[in-house]
């Protein structure tokens, strides 16, 4: 209205302390979310602008773009208001507010582009799923990984999926240690007919595929406490 019809300029002192107390309030939320993105991303060896880009915590994101958009706003009202009293002119107290509704525009659109990608994943950076990868392959019983995949699913919640080549020999020798082999030589040695044979290796051949069970758990386990983001993993033995 200030530009089309201008009206004479009302003390605006309560204005300014409204403003103030605002500044203060935003301004203290502000430190926390930046502290805490500063926190998260030295931890993810990150720069700070790349994690708020990659929207890794979509709500500390909100969080601090929202109070960014705050203090910036009570900033350009504060001067526009202050220069609409010092020339008695409406016109830079309008101006101030189409810039506000510009940056609330932009950080809408910012905060929309961010969630939105969190939303539907992404790949994880390319150093963290080889650390992950390397925590498989350095398993003695993991011969190779092949058709890796690590989607960030926002949240730092991470879903790893691979498939895994096991040594077989390594994973035999690994059941045979656990084992009474002279009770196992004994009973081969009673092995009479077609059916003992199949009844012998139909039994070992069921206890080995457990053990192969319980490897994979207790690799998945390994690799959620060395990366505790990972929070699904999905390995197929191939």
């Amino acid at each position: 209205m200030g530009l089309l019809h201008p009206t004479a300029i009302a003390p605006l002192y309560w204005a300014f302390f409204v403003l103030g107390g605002s500044l203060l309030s935003e301004g203290g939320t502000l430190m926390v979310a930046l502290g805490q993105i500063r926190k998260e991303a030295r931890r993810q060896n990150v720069s700070i602008w790349n994690y708020v880009l990659r929207g890794q915590d979509p709500s500390v994101n909100v969080v601090l773009l929202e109070d960014i958009a705050a203090v910036l706003g009570v900033a350009i009202a504060a001067t526009s208001m202050g220069l609409s009293t010092y020339y008695n002119s409406p016109l830079p107290d309008c101006i101030g507010s189409l810039c506000i509704g510009t940056l609330l525009g932009a950080v809408a659109s910012f905060i929309i582009y961010t969630n939105t990608v969190a939303l539907v994943g992404r790949s994880i950076p390319i150093a963290l799923q080889q650390q992950m990868t390397q925590v498989l392959e350095s398993d003695v019983l993991v011969r190779s990984v092949y058709d890796v995949k690590a989607i960030d699913m926002g949240g730092l919640n991470v879903r790893y999926k691979a498939e895994i080549d096991f040594d077989g020999r390594q994973l035999t020798r690994s059941y045979l240690d656990k084992q009474d082999l002279e009770m196992m030589l004994e009973e081969s040695q009673n092995l009479k007919t077609i059916e003992d044979l199949e009844g012998f290796m139909s039994k070992h051949g069921e206890n080995i595929v457990d053990l192969l069970g319980s490897e994979v758990d207790r690799i998945e386990a390994s690799l959620r406490k060395k990366h505790p983001e990972v929070r699904h993993v999905d390995l197929e033995v191939l």
